[in-house]
């Protein structure tokens, strides 16, 4: 199922959200320092894993935007691999930061406060992560203003920080042929996607079915010790889909299923702002053996078995790939 987009609108479009909004949540996460405010720390916390979440399809419509503008006269090639660097270092910090802010989220729910070793980490990889996206943005804009392209006989030259940051960012070709240059690694990763899919799958649909009414021996509250593994399994996928993505681009870029299940993982992100955000999973949480779930509880949990449903069968349906390099 392959589909044509404007890659290069979609990209301007949604590469705002993860340079503004980090920029905000460590503003955010600074000043909760001030007067030791909680809810601005746990607001910030939110921020930090709704941009992570919103960053995999800025970073995926990237693909697609290169071959756009790459077909255009006169393009800097240079540039075009120098933001792709830039971005591609930027776009892990910042799933890490969204990773650590979960973990935050957790901590805060437990025990009313995050650990002093989480609070290190947020601040250190959000900082960095600001500076980073900062450099993607700038690396992205660079490549449609011609007045700072190098000439065809002039290096691409960067100023000593941009220098230094560039030595970190990986190459795109090295890096694609280093992952999933093999089909044997390909399939690696793929196994380890299947274990992370049988994590969420396997912990939320048991949570999910109990909220909807079966099983109803069961307390809810004990089940719902078992997400943060499902919050495992959640990190293995992101991190298996993303390297086999980046292996593969041009495979996963123009496949309209792929899309739809970026779409249906959006609203699962979605879900569960309104599963822990609007009160329900305080409510939820109460229910003890033998008794329901309330109504909005119940809606939320179909939904959400709806929507990982898609993901499966969505991702059954993007096109087979026929071979790949030995």
């Amino acid at each position: 199922m392959e589909f044509q987009v404007n890659f290069a609108h979609l990209h301007l479009l949604l590469n705002h959200v993860p340079v503004i909004g980090t920029i905000v949540a460590v503003c955010l996460f600074l000043m909760s320092f001030f007067g030791k405010n909680g809810d601005l720390r746990r607001s910030s916390l939110i921020i930090f894993a709704g941009v992570a979440f919103l960053t995999i399809p800025t970073f995926v419509s990237g693909f697609g935007a290169q071959t756009n503008v790459g077909k255009q006269p006169g393009v800097s090639t240079a540039l075009i691999q120098r933001h792709e660097g830039a971005a591609m270092l930027s776009f892990w910090f910042m799933e890490i930061t969204g990773a650590l802010a979960i973990v935050g989220l957790l901590q805060v729910h437990r025990s009313s406060r995050l650990a002093r070793w989480n609070v290190l980490a947020i601040l250190l990889f959000s900082v960095v992560t600001v500076g980073l996206m900062a450099r993607s943005g700038n690396t992205g804009g660079d490549i449609r203003h011609p007045e700072v392209w190098p000439s065809q006989q002039e290096p691409l030259t960067e100023g000593t920080v941009g220098s230094i940051v560039h030595v970190f960012e990986p190459t795109p070709d090295k890096f694609i042929r280093a992952m999933v240059f093999s089909k044997w690694e390909t399939a690696f990763l793929m196994d380890l996607h299947f274990i992370g899919l049988a994590l969420i799958v396997g912990i939320l649909g048991a949570l999910n079915l109990r909220i909807l009414g079966f099983a109803k021996q069961l307390p809810i509250a004990p089940l719902h010790r078992f997400v943060p593994w499902a919050l495992a399994g959640l990190a293995i996928n992101v991190t298996t889909g993303m390297l086999v993505l980046i292996g593969m681009p041009v495979y996963y870029t123009y496949d309209a299923a792929f899309w739809l299940k970026i779409l249906a993982l959006m609203l699962l992100g979605l879900n569960a702002a309104a599963f822990y955000l609007t009160g329900t999973f305080s409510r939820v949480e109460q229910v003890r053996a033998g008794e329901d779930a309330a109504l909005s509880a119940k809606i939320v949990a179909a939904s959400s078995m709806c929507l990982w449903f898609a993901v499966i069968m969505m991702g059954r349906y993007i096109q087979s790939f026929p071979d790949t390099i030995n």
